[in-house]
């Protein structure tokens, strides 16, 4: 058996390709769009990418199948559970719990393990020649290391009302059909480290049954159902904005993007015409280089591993926009916003050429150090982190305005008063300055340093 583990750190996304070296066949599970990954695995490999597997209609990554599919002429393998709404609207051969499928010498059965989604399954793989047990488990977003998935996305993210307690208890009944397993299958799952399908998810790649029936809270729970369904609800992040577009385009009809495009550098005669009308410009440089000198009206999202989440939520899919970025960046940010279906990118500036292109006059942020914000006595603090990393501490007499819904919350920010934002460490601090400078605001600091500095210098903090 081939086996290749293909993680994107940037949506802590894992897919799998697994082959049966003496057939030269092969199977991709969960897919990213760019497929070029999958492609040269098997030319490397000498093998034939036949089968595509989906664990899910996924909502935080747009799937490569589709377009892994138009190029190798694989069969895509998706679910046939969940009921009416829960459908796939294209062709494919659909799998129902205890479906059986062969790849060479590799079998794949179905389990039907709903919860996080009604239509959720998983796939219990035995290497037939080596072993008459299975060997791996490949879960999606049903059992991460240390955790498993959230079932309010639905309600949260999609808007469909009254599925987030149902979903629980679909999930009590799934576990239990995970703790029938025996303890020694290796379990693979759809995400790790940083993704926003749960809120507690482990950094290593892989574990076993047995390890997570010890130490995963949820399968401490025994008998408590209405615990269980409690501690899963609570405190799960805010999900990005463009998840609702992802559940939508997963499952539908939509165009396909076979390779990496190659994005048009802008002159600044280009660049001055989309300003005109009015297309929006994502500086992607770090935030450093950006409060240092800026284009106004610009956002800046810093081309770093959570790129692509905040640009799903400050970029709609029906519009252009420009990024600023280092031309040797270019491929890799495209890469990422592939990854979620944000394909309009009008063209780029070259981060180095900032001056060249921009005629006018840049914009420098309003930074404040610590010693201003423990000497503040009229500024309003705005903590713009997520909901339970604010209940969990934060500076005495700030008010939380969430960033991600920042532009929906401007009734919260003041414009008659002196206002200070921060957040953990920078980062959606730099996004939230710029957003509310393009909002026209003249009353805003930054306050880079946010909750890490402020612990790190032992001030108080309430919770």
């Amino acid at each position: 058996m081939f086996f290749q583990h293909v993680y994107d750190k940037t949506l802590a996304q894992a897919s799998y390709f697994i082959g049966c070296q003496k057939a030269g066949v092969a199977a991709v599970i969960d897919p990213k769009r760019d497929i070029d990954t999958y492609l040269e695995i098997a030319k490397q490999n000498n093998m034939q990418i036949t089968h595509i597997f989906e664990t899910h209609i996924h909502a935080d990554f747009l799937t490569g199948s589709r377009e892994l599919a138009a190029v190798t002429g694989a069969k895509m393998y998706l679910s046939d559970e969940g009921g009416e709404g829960w459908e796939y609207e294209f062709a494919h051969e659909g799998l129902k719990h205890n479906s059986q499928v062969m790849i060479g010498n590799l079998k794949i059965d179905v389990l039907h393990t709903p919860g996080h989604t009604p239509e959720s399954i998983s796939f219990l793989l035995t290497d037939t020649p080596a072993s008459k047990e299975p060997v791996m488990l490949f879960t999606g977003d049903f059992v991460f290391v240390g955790d498993i998935g959230r079932p309010d996305l639905l309600e949260k993210a999609a808007g469909l009302v009254g599925t987030q307690n149902k979903g629980a208890e679909q999930m009590y009944q799934s576990i239990n059909l995970f703790s029938d397993l025996p303890d020694f299958i290796q379990v693979w799952p759809g995400h790790g480290a940083g993704s926003a399908c749960g809120k507690a998810l482990g950094a290593v790649p892989s574990t076993t049954v047995g390890y997570e029936k010890k130490r995963n809270w949820a399968f401490q729970y025994g008998a408590d159902k209405a615990g269980f369904v409690q501690f899963l609800l609570t405190d799960q992040p805010e999900p990005p904005k463009y998840f609702a577009k992802m559940k939508e385009l997963n499952k539908v009809n939509r165009p396909l993007l076979t390779e990496v495009p190659k994005i048009k550098a802008l002159s600044s005669a280009d660049f001055k015409a989309a300003m005109d009308q009015g297309i929006k410009v994502i500086d992607t440089r770090n935030k450093l280089d950006f409060q240092n000198g800026f284009i106004p009206g610009s956002i800046n999202i810093q081309g770093n591993n959570a790129f692509a989440t905040w640009m799903g939520w400050f970029v709609t899919y029906e519009e252009q926009f420009i990024l600023i970025a280092d031309a040797t960046q270019m491929d890799d940010l495209t890469r990422k916003l592939m990854r979620i279906g944000l394909d309009n990118i009008f063209g780029f500036v070259d981060a180095s050429k900032i001056s060249q292109v921009y005629t006018g006059s840049l914009e420098t942020s309003k930074m404040v150090t610590i010693d201003t914000v423990k000497a503040n006595k009229e500024a309003e603090v705005i903590d713009i982190r997520g909901v339970a990393e604010f209940n969990s501490g934060h500076i005495a007499g700030a008010k939380n305005v969430f960033v991600g819904t920042l532009l929906q919350n401007l009734d919260q920010v003041p414009k008659d008063k002196p206002v200070i934002i921060h957040c953990q460490g920078g980062d959606r601090a730099a996004i939230g300055y710029s957003l509310l400078v393009k909002e026209g605001y003249t009353n805003i600091a930054n306050y880079s340093g946010g909750i890490n500095e402020w612990v790190k210098e032992q001030q108080p903090i309430v919770s």
